[in-house]
């Protein structure tokens, strides 16, 4: 087992990141830690890889997670409420200067509509999402669960516990 370490700036990371996605469609990737490093305008990625030896990584096109078309698989409610929950992590993104799915991605998107989450811990509970960010983001999100009637169990996003 080997490590790789790569920084790509969170504003224009183009080559930066080409060169991450480089190495990581050429070897053979045991696993992968990601942070985000806040430095103002100099704000970064951090990303750590444990890769085997000698290992390429041999997966082609055809073996990669297919797209996915959420305006087919979500009933219509529940993708109206995730387009609106992409508006919002896109307002977020910008503001914050970060890409988008740094915030959360599409998939944690729609768990939140497919099953309605009411808390942030309910969303901190969601495969992927990390404390930090459902401490940072979930408040927001939640609150627009509830106003999009996605989230109405009969609670309200001030019944969580603060914490």
């Amino acid at each position: 087992m080997k490590a790789a370490f790569f920084q790509v700036p969170v504003i224009d990371s183009g080559q930066w990141a080409e060169e991450l996605n480089r190495f990581l469609a050429t070897h053979r990737v045991s696993s992968m830690e990601q942070e985000l490093v806040h430095d103002g305008r100099n704000s970064r990625w951090a990303f750590s890889i444990v890769y085997e030896e000698g290992a390429v990584n041999k997966a082609s096109s055809t073996s990669r997670r297919q797209q996915v078309d959420y305006r087919e698989v979500l009933p219509p409610e529940q993708f109206a409420a995730f387009a609106e929950l992409r508006n919002l992590r896109k307002r977020l993104a910008e503001r914050d200067g970060v890409p988008a799915y740094a915030i959360f991605t599409n998939e944690q998107l729609a768990g939140m509509v497919r099953k309605p989450t009411t808390t942030v811990a309910e969303l901190a509970a969601l495969p992927g999402v990390s404390a930090g960010r459902a401490d940072k983001y979930g408040r927001e999100f939640v609150e627009l669960l509830f106003a999009q009637g996605i989230a109405s169990k009969g609670s309200t996003p001030e019944n969580e516990p603060s914490g």
